[in-house]
């Protein structure tokens, strides 16, 4: 697997969000890349199927900042259907909301309409396991993805943000998990 360094569409998408994204910028650019590339070693993708990964990947987390809550799956699906409309791809929407929407599910998407579902939830959990979960990605590839692409703060980050939420919210401290 060839891992690109540079993906002209991620880097356009998400440099409109640089500002928001503040010093988490890069640490969340890497944690993209990251997926992305454990979507790709999981699914032979053609170019339409990876243009939506790269998409649903931009957006899948944006809420986080955006909304600065924990609870950021719903906000980070209307941006995501916002760029949609913009861009004239609205026949995307539900396939890349749904990889949204559902990225961390504990269960399997058992979709046969939208297999990348499935592939998303698995790439950013390879990622946001530090690679303990590898679903399927290559451990030389794995590796090869994390040298590529360094964390940059960002599960420091992810933990502090819960951190904070759990002390307000003690009777619902993970919103984003779904069954």
């Amino acid at each position: 697997m060839t891992i690109k360094k540079n993906i002209p569409l991620l880097e356009e998408i998400l440099g409109e969000w640089k500002d928001e994204l503040g010093n988490d910028y890069i640490g969340y650019k890497n944690h993209v890349y990251r997926m992305l590339h454990c979507c790709f070693a999981l699914y032979e993708c053609n170019e339409e199927e990876k243009k939506k990964i790269i998409i649903a990947g931009c957006f899948h987390d944006l809420g986080l900042w955006t909304e600065n809550t924990v609870d950021y799956l719903p906000p980070s699906v209307l941006l995501a259907r916002d760029y949609l409309k913009k861009e004239n791809l609205q026949q995307w929407s539900i396939e890349i909301e749904l990889m949204i929407d559902l990225h961390h599910k504990i269960r399997a998407c058992k979709s046969t309409d939208y297999p990348l579902v499935e592939v998303f939830r698995k790439g950013d959990l390879a990622d946001f396991s530090l690679g303990m979960i590898k679903g399927g990605v290559p451990t030389e590839v794995m590796k090869a993805i994390k040298e590529a692409f360094p964390n940059a703060g960002f599960h420091k980050m992810l933990m502090k943000v819960q951190g904070k939420w759990l002390l307000k919210h003690p009777l619902h401290p993970f919103p984003i998990m779904k069954w």
